[in-house]
């Protein structure tokens, strides 16, 4: 199972951490597609990468189990690919970060409050999503503190993609007397 885990999450780690490096390329160029659907890009390709866990889950099954495996058994695959994939891509966000986007928060900021602007918020409501995006990257202030919110960020959908692979793959032995 180690190897399943493994190799899935090296391969679902790769593909989220180019959608990643994507994501960025798509801010820093101001591309008027990321500011329209960058949370739903980013999340779809999450979720698109995620569905690796699925195959991870149904390859152990039918390739070392004869076919079956128990829920825990499916969860517990599906948690250790999400958990790997998950590391990858913090870490090369982390290194991202620290070495070539150094002002993301900053960009990031100034870049939707551009879109607000552009959307008639008012002074209000500008200084309002201001203050909550500051209080949103003071985390990333400390290296833990970055690296809890990035896990934060793609870690809960690779939970609920091996819940859902653990649900619709789990398989029993029927047993006939």
């Amino acid at each position: 199972m180690k190897r399943t885990i493994l190799v899935f999450g090296a391969i679902a780690g790769v593909v989220a951490s180019l959608m990643l490096v994507l994501s960025m390329a798509m801010l820093k160029s101001r591309s008027t597609f990321f500011f329209k659907y960058g949370e739903l890009f980013g999340y779809t390709s999450m979720l698109l990468t995620f569905s690796i866990i699925f195959i991870a889950v149904k390859s152990y099954r039918d390739r070392y189990l004869n076919g079956f495996i128990s829920f825990k058994d499916a969860l517990l695959l599906g948690l250790g690919v999400a958990f790997t994939a998950s590391t990858i891509y913090v870490l090369v966000w982390v290194v991202f970060y620290k070495t070539i986007f150094p002002d993301f928060p900053q960009f990031y900021q100034q870049c939707m409050i551009e879109k607000q602007q552009a959307q008639g918020k008012t002074a209000a409501e500008l200084a309002e999503s201001r203050e909550q995006m500051q209080v949103m990257f003071s985390y990333y202030d400390t290296l833990g503190g970055l690296i809890a919110i990035t896990y934060m960020e793609i870690l809960p959908v690779g939970l609920i993609v091996a819940l859902f692979s653990g649900l619709v793959l789990k398989k029993r032995p029927s047993f006939k007397s």
